[in-house]
């Protein structure tokens, strides 16, 4: 038996999907500019909840090409119910491990060093609670302050029709949350990071829905700004070992703190989706 999805749920699906096609374009718009023929190659993928039953699946989505050297964009939509040991550490899941999820999952790293890669997702789970997460961050090999400037600018601006302190609270969540504690260093730039906006009301789920929404505009908006303006950069071979190591610390983090690996692992989720996170290329040294 496939998912029931309520109304909610349903427009959350349907948004992230259509988000995920978007981005998809525009990436691939880039690799034309750049004369490349490269495309999205699309698997779908099925789970099978614990109980047997039906457990959603989703899309993973990955190209490799001149500019992007590997990038995924994957949605999903499950649900079932966690073990019961990994129920505790979800919110609103502790007496009862029933759970639906919905989202996109997305990261790009790329062939130039100069070009930042990036990470971004949004997401919709329901357990006993219901709420949206997510949020978007920059990760250059080779910082450059304007782009920096530029993609806070842009997610800072779509953060203030909801509070004017939204954007330095989530800010500073994004800063402790991506984080190295045995390097003592960031993996990038930042960006915000949100959790638990719980859509208590009707009123509040299209309040935070369309926070969601905006949060992924932003990030179509500013990204392909800032690929367009380094992508044709020269660069040496010690820029691009600089990204190698760079990419080190990225993976350290994926596979050691990221909760949305953690998620996907502990809920049987698609293994190479899960962990198209990580770098093609890395050095450690």
């Amino acid at each position: 038996m496939a998912l029931e999805l309520d109304q909610r749920q349903s427009a959350a699906r349907q948004w992230f999907e259509d988000l995920r096609t978007r981005i998809c374009d525009a990436f691939t718009a880039i690799e034309r500019e750049a004369g490349s023929d490269a495309s999205f190659e699309y698997l779908p993928w099925d789970r099978t909840d614990d109980s047997g039953d039906d457990g959603g699946g989703g899309v993973r989505g990955v190209m490799k090409g001149k500019i992007f050297e590997k990038v995924g964009v994957n949605v999903s939509t499950v649900g079932g119910a966690f073990n019961p040991e990994f129920a505790k550490s979800i919110h609103g899941a502790e007496d009862n491990p029933a759970f639906f999820a919905t989202g996109i999952s997305l990261v790009a790293h790329m062939a130039n060093p100069h070009v930042p890669a990036v990470h971004m997702n949004t997401r919709l789970l329901t357990t006993t609670k219901s709420w949206f997460g997510g949020g978007a961050d920059l990760n250059p090999p080779i910082p450059y302050q304007e782009d920096t400037e530029e993609f806070h600018a842009r997610l800072r601006a779509a953060c203030v029709p909801y509070g004017p302190e939204l954007y330095e609270r989530y800010k500073a969540w994004a800063d402790d949350y991506f984080y190295i504690p045995h390097r003592q260093m960031h993996r990038g730039v930042g960006g915000i990071f949100y959790d638990h906006l719980e859509n208590e009301s009707d009123a509040l789920f299209d309040r935070n829905f369309a926070f969601t929404r905006e949060v992924g505009e932003a990030f179509l908006d500013i990204f392909p700004k800032l690929v367009r303006r380094r992508m044709d950069m020269p660069f040496t071979d010690e820029e691009k070992h600089q990204q190698r190591v760079w990419r080190g610390r990225y993976a350290e983090f994926n596979l050691i703190y990221d909760r949305g690996t953690l998620f996907g692992l502990k809920t049987g989720g698609n293994i190479d989706a899960i962990l198209m996170s990580l770098p093609p290329d890395v050095a450690w040294d």
